[in-house]
């Protein structure tokens, strides 16, 4: 029963790619390639970290109030099919895609993302920075006063799992209150890593962490994938190649 036990607490193996920036239309092809792969067993769970070019995205839920982005600014609007509202991404900020097929996971959405949420207090915490969740409200914030970290907003079609979470590493923030009503979140302030740490912050210093974190929270021990060929939107016969090694 001990033995059981242990193989049941075995990670399952999983790919995950680290892209540089990548705009965010060529970034949702991307998912939904993985996506239907994830889907029909060709691929194991897969997960992208990414960065985004400056773009608004619009949650299902978005209200055409919460936009107030000036004609100049130099930045993308995309609707999208994620849960939620609107949101801010931009250089510096630490996109995580989790594709996930949730029939692995307990085929349960809230507790899917208050396991986003997890990982995310769990890839704070080496940092110094108390991650914490606030009732009625997704994402994770820093306390006293509350300041919002990172954004979840989710899709999940046929229990596979796209979009995800962003984590405000070192970027402005000043676009979640100036060009939008970001979350849909009247007078809520924003913060970054390195703001509260003081100090210059990468993406590339976090995004080890948030690895290490989703690993832990999801039960994932992961391969790294090469990001070489079109940020991995692979041709069906790799696909097969993939499935092979899992």
């Amino acid at each position: 029963m001990v033995g059981v036990a242990r193989l049941e607490a075995m990670p399952r193996g999983a790919y995950v790619l680290d892209l540089g920036l990548v705009p965010y239309q060529e970034a949702r092809d991307l998912q939904r390639s993985l996506a239907g792969a994830v889907s029909q067993g060709a691929i194991p769970d897969t997960v992208v970290f990414l960065e985004h070019p400056p773009v608004v995205t619009l949650g299902r839920r978005t209200d055409a109030g919460e936009l107030h982005v000036p004609e100049q600014a130099a930045v993308d609007i995309v609707e999208t099919d994620r849960g939620g509202k609107s949101t801010f991404h931009g250089p510096g900020q630490l996109v995580c895609y989790p594709i996930l097929d949730l029939k692995r996971h307990g085929k349960d959405v809230k507790k899917y993302v208050r396991d986003l949420e997890e990982s995310l207090i769990r890839t704070l915490e080496p940092l110094g920075l108390e991650g914490t969740r606030i009732e009625g409200l997704t994402g994770i914030w820093l306390n006293r006063p509350p300041r919002k970290l990172a954004s979840i907003g989710v899709h999940i079609s046929r229990w596979v799992t796209t979009h995800g979470y962003a984590l405000n590493v070192d970027l402005d923030p000043s676009p979640f209150t100036d060009w939008i009503t970001a979350c849909g979140l009247e007078d809520a302030a924003f913060t970054t890593i390195a703001r509260e740490l003081e100090r210059p912050v990468t993406v590339d210093e976090v995004r080890p962490l948030a690895r290490e974190a989703l690993g832990e929270v999801f039960g994932l021990s992961f391969e790294e994938l090469p990001a070489d060929d079109g940020h991995g939107l692979w041709s069906q016969p790799i696909h097969g190649n993939l499935a092979a090694r899992s």
